[in-house]
């Protein structure tokens, strides 16, 4: 008969609940000559500005023999708008409004364009798509100014010349634009949602204009923005393209009242400077309502949620 030798009663010792270290936020490093380097840029792009505000409340005498950032005794910004809308019969607001054609037109189609070219070249395989990307590449590196006269000379013998398509057309093709959207494209839009669309029966057009201009919203809106102050600050393509004032950007215009203040020409007038830095301070309004308008569009993030991992 064999005994069994009962195994020993097992004690279990209670744990003890860990503690939670708390680990506290180590205090924000400051850096000296990080935070004065931050505001000298501060001051480079600010002070512009600023000395361009103080300036539009003085009359030309006083840009000369006042204090440039402060006052003079007697300013009168209301003043010069006003004289800035009425000089030459209103001829500002003629060329404030040319801008707004040329700069808006050339912005939405360049980023339509830059878009459609940038999702076909990131969601589409042909042949010679790498080389055709590469020399649209190179053509980012050539400057603008290069290609001003052949652009002057191929628009003149086809009749453009002198015309608002003179300013539009040349400001639709941006390499830089296409290259960002190709690259935003390969990113933001799955090629998961685009095989569901055309399993569903979604033609490529629907596809493009329904989902992926969507989703590429934030990059197209800023190849928009980039396009649009290019366009508004274009001054060589509109001096050597156009020769009627009436068909002058603000640019342009600004230049040619500039030019006669300083030679004394027909139709300037002794505040004649003071009305050029009053245009300036004008022009540069839409563009801040603009990008206060379109900044929402920069966050990223549309396509998160739309696709199960």
């Amino acid at each position: 008969m064999t005994t069994t030798i009962p195994a020993p009663p097992v004690t279990r010792t209670a744990k003890k609940p860990a503690r939670l270290t708390h680990r506290r936020a180590s205090p924000a490093r400051r850096s000296t000559p990080l935070t004065i380097a931050m505001l000298a840029a501060l001051a480079y792009f600010l002070l512009p500005l600023f000395w361009l505000l103080i300036a539009s409340t003085k009359s030309t005498q006083d840009l000369f023999n006042s204090f440039g950032l402060w006052f003079s005794d007697a300013p009168q910004l209301l003043t010069n708008t006003k004289e800035t809308f009425t000089q030459d019969d209103g001829v500002f607001v003629r060329w404030l409004l040319n801008t707004v054609m040329y700069a808006g037109v050339s912005a939405v189609g360049a980023a339509l364009l830059a878009a459609a070219a940038g999702y076909g070249f990131a969601k589409f395989r042909f042949r010679g798509d790498r080389a055709a990307f590469n020399l649209i590449l190179g053509a980012v590196m050539v400057p603008t100014t290069a290609l001003a006269i052949p652009t002057y000379l191929l628009f003149a013998q086809a009749g453009l010349a002198n015309t608002p398509w003179a300013i539009i057309l040349p400001s639709l093709v941006n390499p830089f634009g296409l290259y960002l959207m190709r690259v935003y494209a390969a990113d933001s839009v799955p090629d998961s949602i685009l095989e569901a669309a055309r399993i569903d029966g979604a033609g490529e057009a629907r596809i493009f204009f329904r989902i992926a201009l969507r989703l590429m919203a934030p990059g197209v809106v800023t190849v928009l923005l980039f396009t649009l102050v290019a366009t508004w600050n274009n001054y060589f393509l509109p001096l050597i393209m156009l020769n009627d004032p009436d068909l002058y950007p603000i640019t342009v215009g600004l230049a040619s009242w500039a030019a006669q203040a300083q030679n004394g020409g027909a139709g300037a007038s002794s505040d004649m400077l003071a009305l050029v830095v009053t245009g300036s301070l004008i022009s540069i309004v839409p563009l801040v309502v603009a990008f206060l308008m379109l900044q929402r569009y920069w966050q990223s993030g549309l396509a998160t949620g739309g696709v199960k991992q």
